[in-house]
């Protein structure tokens, strides 16, 4: 049996996957935006699989982020609770086994690419648009990481030929940095490009709701999918990936879909581009599935 876990920013889900890689179980529960009850909310859920199912040799965890080639620490989390911190070594302490710690983008495009929207593609590049942004990258099944552990992290490149609007109505980066595409496209960057703008304060669901009905919504989102056609377009000029598979909270809006493809055609340098950009197939369980096939 293999236990997968995908750690995000607000919610920490587990599953339990028997040989053949049917699910046996899940759970799902809050995370406890501190460093102790995050590790403590990762046991919790292991040992309820474990006391009902019996000893699991293997866990997988899906975090954001990585894991420092240099010091073993987190670097690059968004949940900055984790950075500077031993994850991977505490976690196998307190589990008392090995553990295997993955980035969760990475995970969640391994999923895709196995037996998600990017199965029989050479080159996935998966995004994760939710809390924060992130992004992996698989090449025939297998996760391309980098030397430096942050191949795919695309959510700090700067958006593209910003203009003044555009740096106007802009939160800064929590990195230090200015311009990142993750304070536009994740779900709290969404919210607050359009509070900045228009004077509000509302949360990225509630904008959403408000679309088609509320103008400024509706203008709101309009501008959101030229923002991740944008980034997007860096990345095909770059790797040029046979498919891109969109995950995380903010995937479900199925405005995107219905505009996205044609936006990206505009900034991509080609005659004609192939690269789709598509929603993922496992919704929500895509991250931890591909934690729990880590192991």
């Amino acid at each position: 049996m293999k236990i997968g876990i995908d750690l995000g920013g607000t919610k920490t889900e587990g599953i339990l996957l028997d040989e053949d890689g049917q699910e046996l179980t899940r759970k799902r529960i809050k995370t406890e935006k501190n460093y102790q009850g995050t590790i403590s909310g990762i046991f919790s859920i292991v040992n309820d699989f474990e006391n009902e199912f019996g000893k699991v040799d293997s866990v997988g965890i899906g975090m954001p982020g990585a894991v420092s080639s240099e010091s073993a620490l987190i670097k690059n989390a968004n949940s900055i609770w984790l950075n500077g911190k031993p994850l991977k070594k505490d976690l196998e302490k307190k589990l008392n086994r090995s553990v295997n710690l993955e980035n969760d983008a990475n995970c969640f495009t391994l999923s895709e690419s196995v037996d998600g929207a990017g199965r029989g593609k050479k080159v996935v590049f998966g995004v994760i648009i939710g809390t924060g942004v992130g992004g992996g990258i698989v090449i025939n099944k297998k996760i391309l990481t980098g030397i430096n552990s942050i191949a795919g992290e695309w959510g700090h490149i700067a958006l593209p030929n910003r203009t003044p609007d555009e740096i106007k109505y802009v939160n800064k980066c929590y990195c230090s940095h200015e311009g990142c595409m993750e304070t536009y496209i994740s779900g709290p960057g969404f919210a607050a490009c359009y509070n900045l703008r228009y004077k509000k304060n509302l949360n990225s669901h509630e904008i959403i709701k408000r679309y088609p009905d509320e103008e400024n919504s509706k203008k709101a989102l309009i501008q959101y999918v030229d923002y991740l056609a944008r980034g997007l377009s860096m990345v095909v000029n770059i790797l040029d990936p046979d498919i891109i598979v969109l995950g995380g909270g903010m995937s479900n809006i199925q405005f995107i879909y219905e505009t996205i493809n044609d936006q990206l055609k505009k900034y991509v340098f080609t005659d004609k581009c192939h690269t789709r950009i598509v929603q993922n197939t496992h919704g929500d369980s895509s991250g931890v599935r591909g934690a729990a096939w880590l192991s």
